[in-house]
């Protein structure tokens, strides 16, 4: 692989990173809002699909790591 494409998936890399803290500081915020929840509200639907969602945006975070990984293998 020569420079130009390095540097571009660099590039790539850089901007997985920002999106993997953007999507990590989404999570927490939804998971914060669902333990701050009082019980009653915590196990109804709305509850759940609160916990649901920040499930979804660690699934997320994970498949983004994935690709940054994957990335530089192929870098390297």
């Amino acid at each position: 692989m020569n420079d130009s494409r390095r540097k571009r998936i660099q590039s790539v890399l850089d901007s997985l990173e920002e999106l993997k803290e953007e999507i990590e500081a989404i999570k927490d915020e939804e998971q914060d809002a669902y333990e701050n929840l009082p019980d009653g509200i915590k196990y109804s639907e709305r509850g759940e699909t609160m916990e649901e969602k920040a499930s979804r945006l660690d699934e997320a975070y994970s498949y983004m790591e994935q690709a940054a990984d994957e990335l530089t293998e192929a870098m390297e």
